[in-house]
């Protein structure tokens, strides 16, 4: 339960109305917290000062923030817009995400409701001497958060919008989740093997989606409970439909359908795939975003080219050893198969040699990029990059019209040869 509380935790702070209403609730409370000071020894000694003039600053604040905050409101929204058109939709839970907006959002609307109760207090006259003096400095301090947040915020909206932050995003997310699954690479569970995989009944769920979270603890205690040995079968991103299993046992082990419907519910099925638990995902939308920029309508080879120096970025990264060992398994009743390379260089670079196969640009850089994994020595990262070096190359024989620039392609691939 802890662990999918955690999820669900993580999964609301993206939601747009958390933050702001969390700091609506601040402001309500900082409002009262000032009477206080009316109560400590210390309020009788504070400076004496004016209701009037608290009151002229309250209101200078309630009547602008309102009117701010709706202009940030239709400033995001264009930007979410905008990088939803330039780079892909599914970069838009990213940019929907960003910290800079929604601090800047909730603090408008934070301002806005804290100058409206404390004037509502003010005028009641539940303030005294040192109430006064504390609803002061406190109004002084939002004004000066509010000055400092919009002129940052300012800046931060002219890039939202803009097709590199949602690159930049894109490749950050990946990164997070690579790198958190590259420490864990069985989720805490036994590394599936040829000796170890389980072939016994399986476990279906009776939603249809992709996976998002694994509650693997409760898994664990599942298994514990009921004498059982797991392996998983959809790791988070995977589509989950009608004669997919989630799990399946070990040879002789049955579950009834009681049991069966509590181990399908440590499944988190959700109608979209999220970047956090899914290293593929930000593959996959750096793809899309390379896709786009390839098509007739964009034209834009060079943001391709990007994409591909990301890439490189990222599975240099993914190859890098261990500072420290690999965890050990915490849940030893539960076989987790780890992500096969292969597919991630599919998502990765697929797409691409698919749409860039007429464009000896994006493909020389393509090829250099397959040139400088196999550099990184390892066996299996050099089988892929052969693999694909072979499958750009055949795609880009077919659609370039100049032998010049076929050759070009050839000499290069050449150097991934045996």
């Amino acid at each position: 339960m802890k662990f999918n509380l955690a999820f669900y935790l993580m999964q609301l702070r993206k939601r747009l109305w958390v933050k702001p209403l969390i700091y609506c609730l601040l402001a309500v409370l900082a409002s009262l917290l000032a009477m206080a000071a009316d109560f400590a020894v210390f309020g009788r000694y504070l400076p004496d000062i004016s209701p009037d003039t608290i009151e002229t600053l309250l209101k200078i604040i309630s009547s602008s923030m309102l009117a701010v905050a709706t202009f940030a409101v239709g400033s995001m929204i264009a930007s979410y817009a905008s990088a939803s058109d330039a780079a892909t939709p599914r970069a838009f839970a990213l940019v929907l995400a960003d910290d800079v907006s929604q601090t800047a959002l909730s603090s408008f609307i934070g301002a806005f409701i804290f100058s409206i109760v404390s004037i509502v207090t003010l005028k009641t006259g539940l303030y005294e001497r040192g109430g006064l003096f504390v609803l002061f400095v406190l109004t002084l301090a939002i004004f000066g958060w509010v000055v400092l947040t919009f002129v940052r915020w300012v800046d931060n909206i002219a890039r939202l919008g803009r097709l590199g932050t949602a690159i930049d995003k894109a490749e950050a997310a990946a990164r997070n989740s690579m790198e958190q699954r590259r420490k864990n690479p069985w989720l805490g569970g036994v590394a599936k093997t040829g000796a170890n995989a389980l072939e016994g009944a399986a476990v279906y769920s009776p939603n249809i989606g992709y996976v998002q979270h694994i509650d693997m603890q409760g898994l664990q205690s599942l298994a514990d409970e009921h004498d059982l040995h797991m392996m998983v079968e959809t790791l988070p991103g995977t589509f989950v439909a009608p004669g997919r299993a989630v799990v399946l046992l070990g040879e002789g082990q049955k579950v009834d359908e009681e049991l069966a419907a509590r181990i399908a519910r440590k499944f988190v099925i959700g109608d979209d795939r999220t970047f956090e638990e899914d290293p593929r995902f930000g593959l996959i939308v750096l793809s899309e975003i390379a896709a786009r920029a390839l098509s007739p309508a964009v034209n834009d080879a060079g943001t391709a080219i990007v994409i591909i120096g990301r890439f490189v970025r990222l599975f240099a990264g993914w190859a890098k050893a261990l500072d420290d060992a690999l965890p050990e398994a915490r849940h030893d009743r539960i076989i987790v198969p780890a992500l096969d390379l292969g597919e991630m260089f599919d998502d990765a670079f697929t797409v691409l040699a698919r749409d860039g196969a007429g464009n000896v640009e994006a493909g020389i850089r393509l090829q250099k990029a397959f040139v400088s994994l196999s550099a990184l020595g390892q066996a299996d990262y050099i089988e892929q990059a052969r693999r694909h070096a072979r499958l750009a190359l055949g795609r880009a024989e077919t659609a370039l019209t100049l032998p010049e620039d076929t050759e070009r392609l050839r000499r290069i691939a050449g150097l991934l040869e045996p």
